[in-house]
């Protein structure tokens, strides 16, 4: 993904998201520049189809939905996959299986032993058929995830699956 790549995110952002708020382009910019080489594009016929964010992050504090500016923790312990977004036009093509396997293909050669998102809009199934695994919450970690709405769920994926 290049910034040049925003407007088109910006736009499959906005048909997926029906249930949350879509994050502005200067967040999802902020998570671009942040970490360049987690972030990647599925295309079809010289058109986006999809995109997918994620970044190294601390597994105890997932980033806060649609936060202005993206500070890459110290140290972090695991690749956390913010967004997952497939056109309408485009589900069921394999796009998003690209999209995950190029993930974990990074997540292998960050040599990170898990990762980590949030399932928002209902997606828990679609995660746990990717080997994620709901994770217990603490009142801390629910605070946290708060900003990504009602009814999510914090997923984790052991390295050891790849």
């Amino acid at each position: 993904m290049t910034e040049k790549d925003l407007s088109a995110v910006l736009y499959i952002q906005g048909e997926c998201y029906t249930e949350i708020e879509p994050e502005s382009k200067g967040s999802l910019n902020s998570k671009l520049l942040a970490s360049p080489s987690t972030c990647f594009v599925a295309c079809a016929g010289g058109d986006m189809i999809g995109y997918l964010i994620s970044l190294p992050w601390i597994f105890t504090a997932p980033p806060i939905l649609n936060a202005p500016v993206c500070e890459m923790p110290a140290i972090p312990d695991c690749l956390y996959l913010h967004d997952l977004a497939i056109a309408p036009t485009a589900r069921k093509t394999g796009a998003g299986q690209a999209l995950v396997n190029t993930f974990l293909s990074r997540l292998q050669e960050l040599n990170f032993d898990r990762a980590a998102l949030v399932a928002v809009q209902a997606s828990a199934n679609y995660w746990r058929r990717r080997g994620f695994h709901s994770v217990n919450t603490t009142d801390s970690l629910r605070e946290k995830l708060s900003s990504y709405g009602e009814g999510v769920d914090y997923m984790e994926y052991l390295a050891e699956n790849v």
